[in-house]
């Protein structure tokens, strides 16, 4: 993380990095997509011509589908659970394994084999545009949290870097998990995947169903109030439901949040430790990012160890990057239905 990352008023954008509250038609050349011996979904060949418009209104055309894929990590492993596979990936893609002090997959890698692709920069402010050239990049995918800019791009380079190879940004922020799942979903049919894959087919209708089970523990438990956080070692944020893809299609579902005064940027309130009372909560859903710190390690912190949410054991992980594809966002619906379901008042 810079030093220059943490200030007392952060961008959204800096925030989010420094662990704060985050045209189809291809023709196919081969067989549909299959199975590989692991059950894992494989993508089917496909070759050109390629176009996609992405989520700047942007229609990006090539003369075959591209295989040199460099993406955002957390695109990366959306797209690899649709069977399509990156050359190279960038953001938090690794991150030392506390007992043994090596290397390991960090969350946002998901089920991405991140031995097999290319770390271009795995913190904030790196990229590396040497071994990027070397990756011969057809095509650069990332999350877009502020219009026109590709997150995790250094904002000194990216301007720089978008000029190298065609560039497709999808939301993360101005949407609600189901257009942002579509989305993912789109782009990875567009590069090969089968959405009528059976794993494919099964994740959806899972997701479908948690969205059912979260609406109806929301409607059976109106009275709990869930509080969107994450910490550092200075302030705590408390994030604006509404301002995410994810919370703000809780929201949809009838989850009933916290809403901080947020700053003027909108997005979240930053909390000193001693005012970390301020809302009355009954669940706590936690940033679970590597550069956020957990709450395991927040035990020297008397007013968050008093929190009658912490004293009740009702925090839950919070994925503040979702991985946009249906078999990682179930997960999440059904942890936070279950959160609900089970939650005492106490607030």
């Amino acid at each position: 993380m810079p030093s220059t990352a943490r200030a007392t008023h952060l961008t959204r954008r800096g925030l989010l990095a420094a662990g704060g509250a985050l045209g189809l038609g291809a023709a196919l050349v081969a067989c549909g997509g299959g199975k590989d011996d692991k059950g894992s979904t494989q993508a089917a060949e496909k070759s050109g011509p390629w176009k996609f418009t992405d989520d700047r209104d942007k229609a990006v055309e090539l003369k075959v589908v591209p295989k040199n894929i460099v993406a955002f990590i957390g695109t990366a492993a959306a797209l690899h659970d649709y069977g399509i596979e990156v050359k190279g990936v960038f953001g938090p893609t690794t991150v030392k394994d506390p007992k043994t002090g090596k290397d390991k997959a960090d969350i946002q890698a998901g089920d991405l084999d991140v031995t097999k692709v290319k770390n271009l920069g795995n913190v904030w402010g790196t990229f590396n545009i040497e071994e990027y050239l070397k990756l011969e990049p057809e095509l650069l995918v990332s999350a877009m949290w502020d219009k026109d800019v590709l997150w995790y791009l250094p904002p000194q380079s990216h301007d720089k870097i978008v000029k190298l190879a065609p560039t497709v940004a999808l939301w993360a922020a101005n949407t609600t998990m189901p257009k942002a799942l579509a989305r993912h979903a789109e782009l990875a049919e567009s590069l090969g995947a089968d959405l009528k894959d059976k794993k494919t087919v099964a994740a959806k209708a899972r997701f479908e169903k948690a969205a059912g089970r979260l609406r109806a523990a929301a409607k059976a438990r109106p009275e709990i109030r869930v509080m969107i956080g994450s910490a550092s070692a200075e302030l705590f944020y408390v994030s604006l439901a509404k301002m995410s893809a994810d919370t703000a299609y809780f929201e949809e579902l009838g989850v009933k949040f916290v809403k901080p005064k947020v700053n003027a940027q909108g997005y979240f309130e930053e909390l000193s430790w001693e005012n970390l009372d301020k809302y009355p909560a009954d669940v706590i859903m936690m940033d679970n990012r590597s550069q956020a710190i957990q709450p395991g390690d927040l035990k020297s912190k008397p007013t968050w160890t008093q929190l009658p949410a912490v004293k009740a054991g009702q925090v839950i992980p919070r994925f503040t990057e979702p991985i946009y594809s249906y078999d990682k966002c179930a997960v999440l619906l059904e942890d936070l239905a279950e959160a609900i379901e089970n939650a005492k008042k106490v607030a």
